[in-house]
């Protein structure tokens, strides 16, 4: 049995990773998109490096497009197997998928007309919104923890990683030969403490395991210690400067725990008079999955559902879906707070609330996740003094914040808690994915330490024997 590593090697973003068995059988964990990589990025998103019609079977930890997003594009060219997952991450699938779609046919529209004009040859989006709708069909939604038998020589159960809604680590037990073998790959590790979701909880004994890095070299701060930063932050600019607070915010995790933790400084009194608004139909949508799904929660979120029915709603909470009230907002001249996607602020509504806001040094912007280390989110976070954005450059004279842990990534030690479930002397290999290469380098250190060992970090294209 072979495991190739196509996408999410040394990097953050595009997770593929194709374990191809001796009978011939080939299982890709996760089809993410690479996103934040400039011009580079769709060459690096058309060439799969594997031929989709021959895929058997995808099986995905969770919905973040860097993670699902190449799914209709491998429809597109052919896949036809199964995509297993849980049934959280199926629903979220359906909206997050159609979403990715109508973006780059929105995208793609606007660098045509420029083409056009130059007499050039126009290009096509990845795939499109039909494309996204029909690929659903290959979906198989199941409950996490419980074993699945995809066939007599393959078998998959999630278990909670706490990472978003519907995210699990992938189990796999594949026989070859007679001799089982047991592949955990992560998927993305969630915190030990989340406002909503249930907590990453310990997997069972693996032969090889596949782990994210992501915050390998970074510790996060306090979670209640975050909330009175976020309730500071907001009466620092909507109070004191009488400004914009504009929080970039992925539309499924993040934009929900930032709506709860201002919902509950709303119900104790705390939270200053002035409007908030969630301008993304993507999150509207989201946070409505969200509310079909308390198998997902943790036993504190359900306990404040019984006392309040509706944590993702307030008085002077506004969901925007049209994109006249999302204009609308830029002409607003009083203080507000507007989350909206996306958190990288690589794409959507965003890059226009920062084009209209990010010159003004009554507003702040405030980062609430990770931000790859080429996109516009990285270079705003690190102090850049101007930025462009839809080509056009603004001096940054906002304020710029960051409040790490509202992420939905364990830190390093977080992570190393969460693999201490393992007999480490039992593990065979422990590969390294979903990282920049130095931040895997001191995460490996640190792994070592911790009493693990043969570990590997390996390359993009990299095959190995398992």
């Amino acid at each position: 049995m072979k495991i190739k590593f196509i996408g999410a090697a040394r990097e953050v973003t595009g997770s593929k990773h194709l374990i191809t068995t001796n009978t011939g059988k080939r299982i890709l964990l996760d089809c993410g998109m690479f996103q934040g990589k400039g011009l580079e990025t769709d060459s690096m998103n058309r060439e799969l490096m594997l031929e989709p019609e021959l895929i058997d079977h995808i099986i995905l930890t969770h919905a973040h497009i860097d993670h699902a997003g190449l799914i209709p594009y491998m429809y597109r060219l052919g896949f036809r197997g199964s995509v297993i997952c849980t049934s959280a991450t199926r629903d979220l699938c359906a909206i997050m998928l159609t979403d990715s779609a109508f973006i780059q046919e929105h995208d793609t529209m606007i660098f045509n007309k420029r083409r056009a004009k130059k007499g050039l040859s126009l290009a096509t989006p990845l795939y499109t919104q039909a494309d996204a709708r029909q690929c659903m069909n290959l979906f198989i939604g199941i409950p996490a923890n419980m074993k699945f038998r995809i066939d007599d020589s393959l078998k998959v159960k999630f278990t909670h990683t706490g990472h978003m809604m519907g995210s699990g680590a992938a189990n796999i037990q594949i026989t070859e030969n007679g001799e089982h073998k047991r592949i955990t790959y992560t998927g993305d590790i969630g915190r030990p403490e989340n406002r909503i979701l249930a907590l990453p909880e310990p997997f069972p004994q693996a032969d090889y395991v596949i782990a994210e890095s992501t915050y390998g070299n970074r510790l996060h701060s306090d979670s209640t210690t975050t909330e009175e930063q976020l309730l500071n932050i907001i009466t620092h600019t909507c109070v004191d400067k009488r400004g914009k607070l504009i929080i970039p915010a992925f539309s499924v995790g993040r934009t929900q725990e930032v709506v709860y933790t201002l919902n509950n400084f709303f119900n104790q009194g705390r939270l200053p008079r002035v409007d908030v608004f969630v301008d993304s139909p993507l999150a509207v949508n989201a946070t409505t999955v969200f509310r079909a799904h308390p198998e997902c929660f943790n036993p504190d979120f359900l306990n404040v559902m019984t006392a309040d029915p509706d944590p993702f709603g307030f008085k002077n909470l506004y969901y925007i879906t049209r994109q006249q009230d999302s204009k609308n907002l830029n002409d607003r001249k009083d203080p507000c707070i507007i989350i909206s996607a996306s958190g990288m602020m690589e794409a959507g509504r965003v890059k226009h609330h920062l084009a209209n806001n990010i010159s003004n040094p009554r507003n702040t912007v405030l980062g609430v996740g990770y931000c790859s280390p080429v996109t516009l989110g990285a270079r705003i976070l690190r102090g850049d003094s101007e930025v462009s954005i839809h080509g056009t450059v603004y001096p940054v004279k906002a304020e710029i914040c960051q409040l790490d842990s509202f992420s939905g990534h364990a830190d390093y030690n977080e992570m190393i808690q969460y693999l201490n479930c393992q007999d480490k002397k039992a593990i065979r290999k422990l590969f390294l994915v979903h990282g920049e290469y130095e931040t895997q380098q001191t995460y490996m250190a640190a792994l070592k330490q911790a009493g693990f060992r043969n570990i590997a970090i390996p390359q993009r294209g990299q095959e190995f024997e398992i």
